[in-house]
């Protein structure tokens, strides 16, 4: 029942987190497209790993070094708006599903398929 429980908090932190990450102000942060992935949070709740993808590759590094600049206003946003008693100390992870997703599909529709004439013919 308890990992229930953590797994609702773990959704509401990564709602509350792509709200918060809107409103930041720093320009590596804003000028990137960034997708909270999933969230994994100690069963203590003093640590989250927050796992983020980027669409651009390119400036993801920025990026991190961005997110763990503000880290501490995001903590501070995310105890007001959680109610916890401890709010989690937050951990940023570079998530590359989503690119190895793309790669993936793209390597699939790359292949060659040799259709036969059977294929085209309907058979009753």
């Amino acid at each position: 029942m308890a990992s229930n429980r953590i797994g609702r908090i773990n959704e509401e932190i990564q709602r509350e987190l792509s709200d918060l990450l809107r409103n930041l102000k720093d320009p590596r942060v804003q000028n990137t497209m960034i997708s909270i992935t999933r969230v994994e949070t100690t069963p203590d709740l003093r640590w989250a790993k927050v796992y983020v993808s980027f669409l651009e590759e390119d400036r993801a590094k920025d990026a991190i070094k961005g997110l763990k600049s503000a880290g501490g206003y995001l903590r501070r946003e995310l105890g007001r708006a959680l109610q916890l008693r401890y709010t989690p100390e937050l951990q940023w992870a570079l998530d590359d599903s989503i690119t190895y997703g793309a790669k993936m599909l793209k390597l699939i529709n790359s292949l060659d398929c040799g259709e036969t004439a059977d294929e085209g013919t309907d058979e009753n």
